[in-house]
Parts: structure tokens; C-alpha cells; sequence
């Protein structure tokens, strides 16, 4: 091989390392297709505190199933588990792909606007979204923090979604109450259908087991529950329970 042959491999050898070094360097791109153009993204993913997105029925929107922790972001602006978002920071939302989407593609300390549905309202509240490291620390907090953990008193495995009676309402049906436990002892029952927890609205599973975990053990909550037998009127009971401490 001429000298002239070996200064050019060495030439392509170097220009290659270097591409090759640079791409290892270069901050994570990815490219998200958002409300019909493309852009490029050079930041984190965002995270508003929640556990997960999942379509909602009828591609109506993206909705969750319950907040994960206090303090997050989705919890100062007041969201609770099966609040459906419809848009997003201006953004039409149809399914859990389009939320996930733009949650990469909004930058970490954005507030933005957030549409949603509950119970069929139309409703509105801004947000200001995290790091994932924020989201976790949270997390952390709220799991290790010196009051513990609430109990309430039931299965969560025996628990149901159910459409309450007379109303556009869903709350949580508990198909089981343990005995002797808070919830027992304060007259919850086999059947009642649980639609507000320490004055927040139920309406699912996910969102009733984190109300009772955040809930300060030996504290006293009200619970407002409908009770009543299928082909009769259901009845509205506020009952107040004394939390136990798991």
C-alpha cells in the first residue's frame, strides 16, 4: 500500500473514532411527533406524580389510577385517580400514547394547563412537572415518614369498581371488611360502596388505598359511603372512622 493509501485510512480511522466519541457525548435526543410536527427533544422526561397512564374508554383521554405520593405535582393541582385527561399544556389528548408522548417532550419545570373529566364535568387546573428524581424522592417522603401508614381495614383484592345507583357516580364497592379493624368498628359493611374519603372523591381502587395509606393512623377521617340493596334506593352515609397504623 502507497503512503499516500495509508495517510488516507488513517484519516478515516480518525474521523470515525471521533463521530463515534461525539455520539457517546451528545445528550439524549429523541424525537416525539406532537399535535402534527416533530420536535427534537434534548431533555429529560417529565413526570407529574402519578402511577401510570392508561387509555380511558372510548378514547375519551389518558387517565391514572391513582396519584403516587403527596406533594407531586398531580396532587397540589388536585387531580385524583380515574380524572380523564382531555388536553394537555394545549394538546388534545385521545389515549396514553399522546400523554406519554408529551410527556417527553415537555421540559422538566414547565407549569402548563391540564383539561380533564370527572364524573363527566369538564374541569381545569395547571401544573408544574418534575425530574424523575423529584418524583421518586417524593415517593421516599411520603413511604418513610414518621407518622406511618394508615389502615383502614380491608382487601384491596376484595374491592370493585362499581356504578353507584341512581347516580352518574363509580365508587368502590368493599366485598370484604376485616373484623375488628377500623373500618369495622366504626360500621363500614360488606357492600357499601365507598364515594369519598377524608373529603375527597373515590372513584378508584388505586386512589382509595393511597387516601387510606396517607391518612395519619388514629387520626379520625370521614367516609362517606352509599348503602343498599339492588332494587331499592341507595342511602348516603358519612360515617366518621378512627384510623388505625399498619
Amino acid at each position: 500500500m502507497s503512503g499516500m493509501a495509508w495517510v488516507f485510512v488513517a484519516l478515516l480511522v480518525f474521523f470515525v473514532g471521533a463521530a463515534a466519541f461525539t455520539a457517546v457525548l451528545k445528550p439524549r435526543r429523541a424525537a416525539v411527533r406532537v399535535g402534527g410536527f416533530t420536535p427534537v427533544i434534548n431533555h429529560p422526561k417529565s413526570f407529574v406524580g402519578v402511577d401510570g397512564f392508561e387509555d380511558a374508554d372510548d378514547n375519551a383521554g389518558a387517565t391514572f389510577n391513582s396519584v403516587s405520593a403527596p406533594d407531586t405535582p398531580a396532587d397540589k393541582a388536585g387531580l385524583i385517580g380515574g380524572d380523564i385527561i382531555t388536553k394537555f399544556d394545549g394538546h388534545d389528548i385521545h389515549d396514553e400514547d399522546a400523554i406519554t408522548e408529551l410527556m417527553e417532550a415537555t421540559p422538566i419545570g414547565k407549569t402548563v394547563e391540564v383539561e380533564y373529566l370527572r364524573d363527566g364535568e369538564k374541569k381545569t387546573t395547571k401544573l408544574t412537572t418534575i425530574a424523575n428524581d423529584e418524583n421518586r424522592r417524593l415517593r421516599s417522603v411520603f413511604d418513610k415518614r414518621p407518622e406511618g401508614i394508615g389502615r383502614f381495614g380491608y382487601e384491596q383484592d376484595d374491592a370493585e369498581v362499581v356504578d353507584v345507583p341512581g347516580t352518574k357516580l363509580k365508587g368502590v364497592r368493599l366485598d370484604s371488611v376485616d373484623s375488628s379493624m377500623p373500618a369495622d368498628m366504626a360500621g363500614i359493611k360488606k357492600g357499601d360502596i365507598v364515594v369519598e374519603f377524608d373529603k375527597i372523591p373515590i372513584r378508584t381502587k388505586g386512589e382509595l388505598l393511597m387516601r387510606v395509606r396517607r391518612a395519619i393512623p388514629y387520626s379520625t377521617v370521614n367516609v362517606v359511603i352509599m348503602r343498599g340493596e339492588e332494587g331499592k334506593p341507595f342511602e348516603k352515609i358519612e360515617i366518621p372512622v378512627k384510623m388505625g397504623k399498619q
